[in-house]
């Protein structure tokens, strides 16, 4: 199979990191590579770089994206599958040019789900909701629909499991259909 990069994007609360982890067990010969580890990684410089509430508006991080998934399947070949939010526009197409241009396709997936059920996923998770996180609800709200849900195969979340979802992903990226997966007594229906 050719090197093949799973992305999923969508914003906080929508189950990338946890579906990813299950997608990657779902396709034979693949693994996870999450992109923040690189934005992390440019925030550890000192002293700092220019001053952002968010590591993807330094250009640095997007090619470093694009250069380690790229060093990383000429490696190991495969698929990875990259849990990553992405909500600028301008960003995303810089990010696909890039692996376009080293031949890598991308099935770029958004996981989705109403406003409502994030705000409640992300409020959730600590005592104490995250204010980043809750932060990005209404950029991806606009995202969505002005660009994002054209760009990718959307799988609408609110009212499936991580393993649900994964399962549409895995078998979308591996036959290439991009209908939808009907689901399975097992998968909780």
């Amino acid at each position: 199979m050719c090197p093949v990069i799973v992305w999923l994007n969508g914003t906080h609360g929508a189950g990338k990191t946890t579906t990813s982890a299950i997608v990657q067990q779902l396709i034979p010969d693949s693994r996870v590579f999450d992109a923040e580890k690189v934005g992390e990684t440019l925030m550890d410089i000192t002293p700092g770089l220019p001053e952002t509430d968010n590591f993807q508006h330094w250009p640095p991080w997007r090619q470093l994206v694009v250069e380690t998934a790229r060093r990383v399947l000429d490696y190991t070949g495969g698929t990875l599958v990259m849990p990553m939010t992405v909500l600028v526009e301008q960003y995303w197409r810089e990010i696909s040019r890039g692996l376009a241009h080293h031949a890598i396709p991308v099935r770029h997936f958004v996981l989705h789900a109403d406003q409502d059920t994030l705000r409640r996923r992300i409020e959730g998770e600590h005592p104490v909701p995250s204010p980043f996180r809750l932060k990005y609800l209404q950029p991806y709200a606009e995202a969505a629909r002005t660009w994002l849900h054209a760009e990718a195969e959307v799988i609408d979340t609110t009212h499936l499991t991580p393993a649900q979802a994964a399962l549409q992903i895995a078998l979308r990226a591996t036959a290439g259909s991009p209908g939808p997966v009907p689901p399975r007594p097992e998968d909780g229906y």
